[in-house]
């Protein structure tokens, strides 16, 4: 029975059940700033693991063993990149000095971004795949070099103002450089401009675009199902909101994870170059690799500690102000008066 993976109304059931969790989540739940607490981020962190959970019970019921497999399996690598992501949430967070109340608007509408960015790829990657299956050889060598540039790359240097994008934004959108509440945009003399949360936002998105250039790949090496491979990665992204806020204080503790996440690339890469000698590596042992592997990396983290401060220094560009500069002063004349 391969319905699930090709009816249209099943996309189109999946994607109106998200799309009234998101409006759930943002426009009753959310519908006013606030800071998420611990206890928040714990109950909505749960809720997500849940309906994977459910969902791949519903996937294994429906499509058989091999395609549970699958989902599980991709659902993981999905989720453990995404840990990836939130220690450079932090950064960005922290260096823009993004409010604490004002950081779900933010990841929100990012996930809101990641999911049509991530469709899109997930469906030319497969069409790609499927008319030029020699592409898939491509993808394995990504990944392999990709696993053993993260061995490498010991520690991430956040430099905004050498980034493209942000040149480009404040460049052609012009930017305020304070918050104005959870406004993404405003009007300064009559003139549409925006926020310093729109930057931080676009900052986000290109971030998780980055970061979907190994990920999409990497699930591709498990399957070619697009129903799968969306699920999965949509999973994932979901809760990746909820658990930056539960992990955020934490994150940067796993110091092996990293290197777990390069071991599982490698791995994934490795497996997808293999299949050209016609060695086809069981689904089952790449879910149990992969659990190991980043089990045993987290596990190592919490065992042998490394001593970690994070160390931002704010340096951006003398054509952009600092986002606090004109609330220092107004603080200032404030208490003068």
């Amino acid at each position: 029975m391969n319905a699930m993976g090709s009816s249209t109304w099943l996309w189109i059931g999946f994607s109106v059940f998200i799309l009234l969790m998101l409006s759930l989540d943002l426009g009753l739940l959310n519908r006013k700033a606030h800071t998420i607490k611990y206890r928040e981020a714990a109950t909505w962190s749960v809720v997500w693991v849940t309906l994977a959970s459910l969902f791949a019970s519903l996937v294994f019921y429906y499509q058989g063993t091999t395609r549970g497999l699958e989902f599980v399996t991709g659902y993981l690598i999905e989720l453990s990149l995404s840990v990836d992501n939130l220690f450079v949430f932090l950064l960005i967070f922290s260096y823009f000095k993004v409010p604490a109340k004002y950081q779900h608007r933010v990841l929100f509408w990012g996930v809101m971004g990641a999911l049509v960015m991530r469709l899109t790829m997930i469906f030319v990657g497969a069409a790609l795949i499927n008319r030029f299956h020699w592409i898939i050889y491509i993808f394995g060598a990504f990944l392999v070099y990709t696993g053993i540039k993260m061995f490498r790359q010991e520690e991430l240097d956040l430099q905004p103002e050498d980034n493209p994008v942000v040149r480009l934004v404040t460049r052609y959108i012009p930017i305020t450089h304070h918050y104005e509440e959870q406004k993404f945009f405003t009007r300064v003399n009559g003139k549409l401009t925006g926020t310093l949360l729109l930057l931080v936002l676009v900052i986000v998105e290109v971030t998780d675009l980055v970061f979907a250039v190994d990920s999409i790949p990497a699930i591709f090496a498990i399957t070619t199902n697009t129903f799968i491979v969306y699920t999965s990665n949509v999973f994932a992204i979901l809760g990746l909101r909820s658990m930056y806020f539960l992990l955020a204080g934490v994150v940067e503790k796993f110091q092996y994870l990293k290197m777990g996440l390069a071991i599982v690339l490698t791995f994934i890469g490795l497996k997808m170059l293999v299949v050209a000698v016609g060695v086809h590596i069981p689904i089952w042992f790449s879910l149990v690799f992969v659990a190991v592997v980043l089990l045993g990396s987290v596990a190592a983290s919490l065992l042998w500690p490394k001593d970690c401060e994070m160390d931002i220094d704010v340096d951006l560009p003398e054509d952009f102000d600092s986002p606090f500069e004109d609330d220092d002063s107004t603080s200032e004349e404030d208490e003068k008066k």
